[in-house]
């Protein structure tokens, strides 16, 4: 996929983020300045009385007439040249077509990474930051078959539901859009560092909050509008019934965006808001082929034309697997400490060790650990903590 290329140049960009920086201009009145002005240039070359006629108070006129925030925005040009970010304005041709049909689109972004995934068909996934075991099983298998049907899995890289999806779609050599609530500089949660870097080089970290911004916690309700409105559908795995994830599916309810919703759990607090949002019409997901046969047409004859050519590009022969090589991707079927394993071990239900040397009481715990270590090897199965064990789903 080629990237767009530039159509700001470094003074244009200087005053599209003067303007991004104005103190207390909205989003929704920057897009009208620039609707009757054309651009940010014309906008600050305009008289006070003009501004004002526009819609914008007194102050923040006199702001736009003071031009003090062009030393701001220096400051950041400054920063998004020594990070090697760039920013992608509304009047630029990476700008992702989909979100400038929201009703308050961000007039400026600021990307690191793969700026050409801005084009591409973005599905989102998100969900609680205190996931169930089954809640992970299904965001980390949803979004790699996901991704390696062809969409780019956008979420917010938040703790939980969101760095699953993330690491799935990065693990199945898919591509993956992380929409910061803070400066596309700025790692949050900390821990995520690992994943914000593969993120900068395999994938794309895009945000509107200046370089340096802090994550505040009114920041995250405004990035969720950006991953609704970018995205060509959105799935909410775990999540409470008033949520984030279930603000960010009204938010595409609200966009004309398709939701969808993995059932989960009655008993379990997590699975309120999805299947809430079952109950009011969301698409009940259980594989990836739910997500896609429900996708616009348009967006369905794209990703079987992608991956009509992916499979030439490979040079694919369509040879039947034979039975040996079947039997050999089982994981654990080429011993019997490893089957049993797999037949105790459960998706959704973490199992104690001490419950599986007890279970599997043929076995010593020493033989037992070293199974275990070799199918979590093999991707087969996942340790939580407490020494508890989960099927890969």
């Amino acid at each position: 996929m080629s990237m767009p290329a530039p159509t700001v140049s470094q003074e244009e960009e200087l005053h599209w983020l003067a303007l991004r920086l104005i103190p207390g201009l909205g989003t929704r009145s920057a897009g009208r300045l620039l609707a009757k002005f054309r651009s940010p240039q014309a906008v600050f070359r305009a008289t006070r009385t003009e501004l004002e006629g526009a819609g914008v108070s007194g102050g923040v006129a006199q702001s736009i007439a003071s031009g003090c925030s062009f030393e701001d925005a220096v400051a950041q040009q400054e920063k998004i040249r020594e990070t090697g970010a760039a920013v992608i304005t509304m009047g630029d041709a990476a700008y992702p077509a989909l979100l400038r049909e929201i009703y308050d689109p961000p007039i400026v972004l600021f990307a690191r990474g793969r700026v050409e995934l801005l084009q591409s068909i973005v599905f989102a996934i998100v969900g609680t930051r205190r996931p169930t075991p089954y809640g992970l099983a299904a965001a980390e298998r949803l979004a790699g078959d996901l991704a390696r049907a062809g969409l780019t899995i956008a979420s917010g890289m938040a703790r939980g539901i969101d760095t699953a999806a993330h690491r799935a779609a990065l693990a199945a050599e898919g591509d993956s859009i992380a929409v910061l609530g803070c400066g596309v500089d700025v790692v949050y949660p900390s821990e995520n560092r690992r994943l914000a870097a593969d993120l900068a080089t395999k994938g794309l970290i895009i945000s509107e909050f200046p370089m340096g911004a802090v994550a505040f916690p009114q920041n995250f309700p405004i990035r969720n509008r950006i991953i609704a409105g970018m995205s060509v559908g959105i799935m909410v795995v775990e999540g409470a019934q008033y949520s984030g994830s279930a603000i960010t599916a009204k938010l595409a309810l609200e966009q004309g965006r398709e939701v969808f919703a993995v059932p989960g759990n009655i008993t379990s607090k997590a699975s309120w808001g999805p299947n809430l949002l079952i109950k009011q019409g969301a698409k009940l997901v259980q594989d990836w082929n739910d997500v896609v046969v429900d996708l616009p047409p348009d967006v369905r004859r794209t990703l079987a034309e992608q991956g009509r050519k992916r499979l030439i590009a490979q040079g694919l022969s369509g040879e039947p697997e034979t039975q040996g090589d079947a039997q050999a991707s089982i994981p654990g079927s080429t011993t019997e400490i490893g089957g049993r394993l797999m037949q105790e071990l459960k998706v959704d239900v973490p199992t104690h060790l001490d419950a599986l040397v007890d279970t599997l009481d043929d076995f010593t715990p020493s033989e037992l650990i070293a199974a275990l270590f070799d199918l979590e090897m093999r991707g087969a199965v996942k340790q939580l903590p407490g020494k508890n064990f989960v099927k890969v789903w």
